[in-house]
């Protein structure tokens, strides 16, 4: 089967093919460029000394398409997903956390990094070049390359913990604007919308099958113009409070604890590096 996410985009601007990628087209398509990368940064380290251009920009560039295929792929679970591919990301997810965790905690490709930057002062460069190797640098240190053994595997152990709650996290705030729909029977009760925003109140209604209504839903084209512009003080309060509680209501979508435990694995995190 071809995958389009492993072809060069032939789009205006280089825009993925959404017409032609299914679900199915990622699991695969990132396991691969995964593999790809890390040809790339053994690559890297089978240089001779450690120098900008060879460990630096070479470092930089590497993963380029793997990054673009991901980016497709998670703006789609947050803008248009559904129960595929959310079962997707989490597969997707780990994998991706592992393969940022063998970067950043390679040790030998670490101490390539830090030999260049030791010397930053003695390779003439300019300012992007300069910005660029501090950047990297601190990208390997914040994210525990001067980690013993032990540490770092709690590390990698933190940083999958994180990567699901935060799908979780997401996951529940997702559904629960989805579920929100409100009615208004009264069309003296949208006084102050422009006309635009209640023909597509009355769309949504329709689509709801609640024709001869206007529905709100807590998607920002709905939303947004019913808090600006309703006169309707209870419209407006019954909307900001659904939106400001999404996930907050004691039930199953609840991320309250989703919350406190992303917190004190962040502490944890913060507390090793």
């Amino acid at each position: 089967m071809s995958n389009p996410l492993l072809a060069d985009f032939a789009t205006p601007f280089d825009t993925p093919p959404f017409h032609l990628i299914q679900p199915e087209h990622f699991l695969p398509a990132i396991q691969f460029l995964i593999s790809e990368a890390k040809k790339e940064i053994e690559a890297i380290k089978s240089q001779p000394l450690p120098g900008f251009e060879n460990t630096i920009e070479a470092l930089d560039r590497s993963g380029k398409k793997l990054g673009v295929v991901s980016a497709v792929f998670f703006n789609l679970n947050s803008a248009e997903t559904n129960d595929q591919i959310q079962k997707l990301a989490r597969e997707i997810s780990p994998l991706l956390t592992e393969h940022a965790n063998d970067i950043l905690l390679d040790q030998d490709l670490f101490q390539r990094v830090a030999q260049v930057f030791d010397q930053k002062d003695k390779l003439n460069l300019t300012p992007e070049q300069r910005t660029l190797l501090d950047k990297t640098y601190k990208s390997f240190v914040r994210n525990g390359a001067k980690l013993n053994p032990e540490q770092a595997e709690e590390l990698r152990k933190i940083d999958q913990q994180l990567a699901q709650l935060s799908l979780k996290f997401g996951e529940n705030v997702l559904a629960e604007t989805n579920r929100f729909v409100h009615f208004v029977e009264q069309e003296n009760e949208l006084e102050g919308l422009p006309e635009g925003a209640k023909e597509a109140a009355a769309q949504i209604a329709e689509e709801k099958g609640q024709p001869g209504k206007w529905a709100f839903t807590l998607d920002y084209p709905s939303y947004i113009p019913a808090l600006t512009y309703a006169k309707n003080r209870e419209l407006r309060k019954t909307l900001f409070f659904a939106f400001n509680t999404k996930a907050n209501k004691g039930d199953e979508l609840d991320n309250q604890q989703t919350i406190k435990d992303i917190i004190q694995l962040r502490h944890r995190r913060a507390q090793l590096l």
